[in-house]
């Protein structure tokens, strides 16, 4: 985890509900920064516009789909995990857990986790607490979500009321 980075993208970990809400909670920081590293990769690689927007469309329409609470039948979804992100596998990089946390990056093809070992399967969704502990959903309001990349910073990983002061 890159801890300046984190600060941005921080805001859409602290979501205690994942949905597809989630998939469109980013810091306009991240944003930005994102657009950025695109646009690099579109003046090395050059893509053709039909390329680009067949590319834009397939990861969005996967970011929709995994932070979705779509539940499908177990059967179909560990065939479906095998090739794609779903949103069992990944409501474990939403998880409380800092370890759940930073793994099952992958945004559409699970390949690239099995590829960085960052693929984590067989935590019971009934154990996976979503959110981020140190900022408890009483605090996610809009001015305090856009402003928390510029402020002091909570140890994550604690409860809000142990979180204490102190840049983590």
């Amino acid at each position: 985890m890159i801890p300046l980075l984190w600060r941005f993208h921080n805001i859409h970990h602290v979501d205690p509900e994942l949905d597809v809400s989630t998939s469109f909670r980013f810091h306009f920081g991240e944003v930005v920064l994102s657009c950025g590293f695109r646009f690099l990769q579109i003046i090395l690689i050059g893509p053709t516009f039909s390329v680009f927007l067949i590319y834009e469309t397939v990861f969005q329409l996967g970011t929709f789909f995994h932070h979705s609470n779509v539940r499908l039948p177990r059967r179909f979804e560990r065939y479906l995990n095998l090739l794609i992100v779903t949103p069992r596998m990944h409501t474990i990089h939403h998880s409380q857990e800092k370890e759940e946390t930073n793994s099952n990056f992958s945004a559409v093809l699970r390949v690239w986790d099995t590829l960085h070992r960052s693929l984590r399967r067989g935590i019971p969704e009934n154990q996976i607490k979503i959110g981020v502990p140190a900022y408890p959903e009483n605090e996610n309001r809009l001015w305090s979500l856009l402003s928390l990349p510029f402020r002091l910073q909570r140890n994550y990983w604690k409860s809000a009321e142990s979180a204490g002061d102190g840049i983590k």
